[in-house]
């Protein structure tokens, strides 16, 4: 086993329109307006950036986002990942009718990062659980975000 290669996978139900919730995750630039562990997105171009996150534990995470898929007809985003972790990322938006929207989030990740490398067996519970905070707060600020606007 691998102990620096990480799959996560996260569902969300929201009670907002999937062309609503496609279109905010579309636009990263303001992922730092509702998800507070995205700390700052720098473009590079049309197609890529920068993107720094930090959840609970005391480290950043660096990683050029490139644009990869991009299907508002299948509700599919995905991008890859290079830096402190490299991988792929993909965002899958499902319409529930008037019921809302499923939002699929799912990552495949090897940590590039040498302080997290070092500490992955023992940390690697520690660090899911990170992950998995990050992301209920990602689901709370896009929620409120949404309502907002």
């Amino acid at each position: 086993m691998d102990w620096n290669h990480y799959r996560f996978r996260s569902l969300w139900t929201l009670s907002a329109p999937a062309a609503a919730v496609y279109s905010a995750l579309e636009r990263i630039d303001d992922y730092p307006l509702w998800w507070p562990q995205v700390r700052d997105v720098t473009r590079l171009d049309d197609t890529s950036g920068i993107v720094t996150i930090r959840s609970l534990l005391p480290y950043d995470l660096t990683s050029t986002v490139r644009e990869g898929r991009r299907d508002r007809e299948t509700g599919v985003l995905e991008a890859g990942l290079s830096g402190d972790i490299d991988g792929l990322a993909r965002w899958t938006v499902t319409g529930l009718g008037a019921h809302g929207c499923l939002v699929h989030y799912e990552q495949e990740v090897d940590v590039r990062k040498p302080l997290l490398r070092l500490l992955a067996v023992p940390a690697r519970p520690v660090f899911r659980a990170n992950h998995a905070a990050m992301m209920r707060a990602g689901r709370r600020g896009l929620t409120a975000h949404l309502q907002a606007v």
